[in-house]
């Protein structure tokens, strides 16, 4: 188990590095979503109120996207196909559920999407995905371009390590651990009970502390 130095661990994930300091989380509010919502099923404020959509969520959807495709080009070209099909769907949105957790599952979608597409185009095994992700992992950090890693050497193990989990089990990984979501707003994401995610948590947790630990 890796020590975390002077830095706080979250209590979740006590053998896991520690986590930065985001500048915004999941429950900053810069226009009500309601509000946005409102104004987008107005046809004469429709346009407006999408670009304020995107400009709220945008950041938070590529760096969703990111952690799972690495590549910053991949990661873009969902992020605009995950704000492509918002824009066909917002006019139904029936509030049922919060509008990031909403935006979620759609780039979620995607990115499972993505990489079963991947595998099935060039006719390559799960294990040929994952090192196609980690050589591209190893070549940013190396490069030091921003996914945020920092270059420092924990944060990239903890990065190999996570890309050793199932596609779905990294989802539910980096929803909790970068981004802090409670198990209610995953469930709405993924459609999966709160008990399996949580159980689907702890088992990503310990793979990662093991995996990291292995490394050491």
């Amino acid at each position: 188990m890796i020590e975390a130095q002077s830095q706080q661990i979250p209590k979740q994930a006590s053998g896991l590095p520690p986590k930065k300091v985001k500048a915004q989380t999941l429950n900053t509010i810069e226009v009500e979503d309601s509000e946005l919502i409102a104004r987008f099923k107005n046809e004469d404020t429709r346009s407006y109120a999408f670009n304020l959509v995107v400009r709220k969520y945008q950041e938070r959807i590529y760096h969703h996207v990111r952690k799972m495709v690495i590549d910053h080009d991949d990661a873009d070209d969902l992020t605009q196909e995950v704000f492509i099909k918002a824009w066909k769907g917002l006019a139904n949105f029936r509030e049922e559920s919060m509008l990031f957790t909403w935006l979620y599952r759609i780039a979620s979608n995607e990115c499972l999407t993505f990489l079963e597409k991947k595998k099935r185009r060039f006719f390559l095994p799960i294990h040929d995905v994952k090192k196609e992700l980690l050589t591209k992992l190893n070549s940013l950090s190396s490069s030091n371009k921003s996914m945020h890693l920092t270059g420092e050497e924990i944060e990239v193990k903890l990065q190999k390590a996570i890309l050793q989990l199932p596609d779905k089990q990294r989802l539910v990984f980096n929803m909790k651990y970068f981004d802090d979501m409670t198990y209610e707003q995953m469930s709405e994401v993924l459609g999966t009970s709160v008990g399996a995610l949580k159980a689907s948590y702890h088992i990503a947790v310990k793979k990662v502390e093991e995996s990291i630990v292995v490394e050491d």
